[in-house]
């Protein structure tokens, strides 16, 4: 599979949890620590256009007060699925909202993460089910478990949650950045 495939391949089932989301369920609590749904929507508001910027070799600092809606997600989606659909996207070295350089593919793989992850977490806090595709979880769990000690040391994930080896991927996915698949609001 080619790596500029995967972010349009994973955004669809993201997408359709966050035009889901009841009004009434923008308090409820998710599985990030103590975020509520608001709260990840902003964050991934907050992070959109440095994560479209980061594909474009273009550093861009996130926006800490950006705040909206779940349809405004539409709009990010559709430009993180635009940039990272490019192949260039993947090569070289490239930022993530500093100046820090780091290879191009490693940020394209956290991009993965945070599209399915936190599709999840919005999924599990407004009582959907979500599935992606085989190989967009192959590849998210490859690129997690490429990240996930560095994830942990920069407080990003939590501690790894014990998950049997032989639980679905998206469960050994979950697991890997400190989530209990069994979570429930």
């Amino acid at each position: 599979m080619q790596e500029s495939s995967l972010i349009a391949l994973a955004v669809p089932p993201t997408l359709a949890v966050v035009r889901a989301i009841p009004a009434d369920r923008l308090d409820a609590p998710t599985p990030c620590g103590d975020w509520t749904v608001q709260d990840l929507v902003d964050h991934q508001l907050q992070w959109g256009p440095a994560l479209v910027a980061a594909a474009r070799k273009e550093l861009l600092t996130p926006d800490p007060v950006s705040k909206g809606a779940p349809v405004d997600l539409e709009r990010h989606f559709a430009a993180l699925t635009a940039a990272w659909s490019e192949p260039a996207a993947w090569t070289g070295v490239t930022r993530l909202g500093g100046p820090m350089e780091l290879p191009a593919a490693m940020i394209g793989g956290m991009v993965l993460g945070e599209v399915v992850v936190h599709g999840w977490d919005l999924a599990v806090a407004t009582g959907q089910r979500p599935e992606w595709p085989a190989e967009v979880l192959e590849c998210t769990h490859e690129e997690v478990a490429k990240t996930a000690e560095q994830g942990r040391a920069m407080h990003v994930y939590g501690p790894a949650v014990a998950v049997p080896d032989d639980a679905p991927l998206l469960d050994r996915i979950l697991g890997l950045t400190g989530r209990d698949p069994k979570w429930r609001p």
